[in-house]
């Protein structure tokens, strides 16, 4: 997951500082400068009456979200957000205040740069090779992608979301099949968390990703088979960009739910997401740790996920999510140490699972997927749980094959497209371009006799899991779908089932309680596989297979 789940992150980002419903502000409040809200109307309300409530209570609604009751408000009163949220027809009301930024590199996600170690040659040919870079994805194999794209390669006409940071569609292999059409950008940059605006209006174009994250992920769905750089595992389908996450890694309630709406009404068939909703690791209805603020804010997110989660759901699109990098049981999740992951130090926060949730993947109708290792392993920091686990897929992890020579190698992880800027901004691309001197085993450069180049790096985590149910399930929708609108469809439980009923079934390690002591992990790390061999907590229904997929008929 983008940023997600490393404990003890420096804080970054906007605060939604939600009311408790009850709490009256003074009579007399003073005005004072004007301020941005996100409102959530309680359920069963309607537009005109919220945007009563919201005028009664000194607010201005300059954009709304009818489907699922969310309203961006300004408002130059002080008192605004407790008058808001002591109307019946408002939940809460959640201001935007930017407290500070994030550090750039993941721990996770990027830890081959982190532990400044160096490669020690390529590891073992996993993958079959199609285009030049896949003889390095050993996960297109291990899902069997290759065979399955000799059957089913995916669908024009099929549809993925990629809700993250944005997409370099500059990069050869992800141009081919961008849609510019379908594509937005629902995360105005934030100068004091993303940097300076690249663009005067701070809304970046789309076809563009400042932080690296999504495009990584996009590359993975369905980067093209033709010959040039790498392939994803549905190389034929159309990539849509929803740009919901901001240039540092975050990703706030307004542009997740605006995103997963647009989603919806435009019909797209997947999509994939790989973060969780800042700035709570988990929102629980009620925590005797949180203030009634903070208690607020959380049931606010609640409900407008879940909202347009289920919209999304209704209107037919299938949801992919990462189970996320915090090493974990969502079924029995420990003490959460990182949240709020801005302004105020974070505070311990016990976790009842009956009233606590990660969103989204563990709102309804998602797809919840485990990271696995080039050996099958659970990688060391991936989520399980027999709760809230799906299926498995191939998301990476440098410290596999301890005792042999593959342990501790970037290309134990996932390549994938990455932006050339956002490399140079990491130092492994030079100013002109070039591969800076060390990082050849992990960044590779593709040109084209036109002069166009695309860059690729590893990552891992299970956001990068996740992009690869993704791609199955397009091929899925690409092989059974109906045609509707032009395009084609398929009911997301349908779609759902597939996937399921043809997972490569992989029972729990013996024994069932894995340490991770070899690759010098603490005993926080070790994880208890609870389940049969048909369906348990590392691995759900199995590790996905592409090939399965498009030939098991339904």
């Amino acid at each position: 997951m983008s940023k997600r789940f490393t404990a003890g992150a420096v804080a970054t980002a906007t605060a939604l500082a939600l009311t408790v419903t009850g709490v009256v502000g003074p009579a007399n409040a003073e005005p004072t400068a004007t301020r941005e809200f996100t409102v959530v109307a309680e359920s069963g309300v309607s537009a005109d009456a919220a945007i009563a409530a919201i005028k009664a209570a000194g607010g201005t609604v300059v954009s709304r979200t009818d489907e699922v009751g969310l309203y961006q408000v300004t408002s130059d009163r002080a008192d605004f957000a407790s008058r808001a949220a002591a109307n019946a027809a408002l939940l809460g009301a959640a201001e935007k205040k930017v407290i500070g930024r994030k550090p750039k590199l993941d721990r996770v996600e990027r830890e081959n740069l982190v532990a400044k170690a160096k490669a020690k040659g390529a590891a073992a040919k996993r993958g079959t090779k199609m285009d030049p870079l896949d003889e390095k994805l050993w996960g297109l194999g291990m899902i069997r992608a290759d065979k399955a794209r000799k059957v089913e390669p995916g669908d024009r006409r099929v549809t993925v979301g990629v809700l993250d940071t944005g997409l370099d569609a500059s990069n050869p292999d992800l141009a081919a099949n961008f849609s510019w059409s379908l594509s937005r950008n629902f995360a105005p940059d934030i100068p004091e968390a993303d940097g300076e605006c690249e663009v005067a209006s701070c809304l970046d174009p789309v076809g563009t990703d400042d932080g690296g994250h999504g495009t990584h992920v996009a590359g993975t769905i369905g980067a093209a088979a033709d010959g040039f750089g790498l392939s994803g595992v549905a190389p034929n389908v159309t990539l849509v960009e929803l740009k919901g996450g901001q240039d540092s890694g975050f990703f706030f309630l307004d542009p997740v739910v605006n995103a997963l709406v647009h989603a919806g009404k435009v019909g797209l068939d997947v999509v994939n997401m790989s973060f969780y909703v800042d700035p709570w690791l988990y929102n629980c209805t009620a925590n005797p740790a949180d203030s009634p603020e903070s208690q607020a804010e959380q049931r606010a997110i609640i409900e407008a996920m879940t909202r347009a989660l289920n919209y999304a759901h209704r209107k037919g699109v299938t949801l992919v999510g990462s189970l996320g990098n915090n090493h974990e049981d969502l079924g029995a999740p420990r003490t959460d140490t990182s949240s709020p992951d801005y302004g105020a130090d974070p505070y311990p926060r016990p976790i009842d699972n009956a009233s606590c949730w990660d969103f989204p993947v563990e709102g309804p109708h998602v797809i919840g997927v485990s990271a696995v290792g080039p050996s099958g392993k659970k990688a060391d920091y991936s989520n399980y749980g027999t709760e809230q686990i799906a299926v498995a897929a191939p998301g990476g992890w440098y410290r596999d094959g301890f005792g042999t020579d593959t342990y501790r190698l970037d290309s134990n992880m996932i390549l994938s497209a990455y932006p050339k800027h956002v490399l140079q901004e990491e130092g492994s691309v030079d100013e002109n371009g070039n591969i800076v001197a060390g990082f050849e085993a992990s960044v590779f450069k593709e040109c084209k006799a036109n002069g166009d180049c695309g860059y690729y790096t590893y990552l891992q985590g299970t956001s990068m899991a996740s992009p690869h149910v993704s791609g199955v399930a397009a091929l899925i929708v690409s092989k059974y779908g109906k045609k509707v609108s032009g395009g084609l469809g398929m009911d997301p439980n349908k779609v759902e089932r597939q996937l399921y009923r043809t997972a490569a079934e992989h029972a729990c390690p013996e024994p069932r309680l894995q340490t991770y002591t070899n690759e010098g992990r603490p005993a926080e790390f070790d994880a208890f596989c609870a389940g049969s061999s048909t369906f348990n907590g590392f691995y759900g229904h199995g590790i996905i297979d592409a090939y399965a997929a498009v030939t098991t008929r339904m």
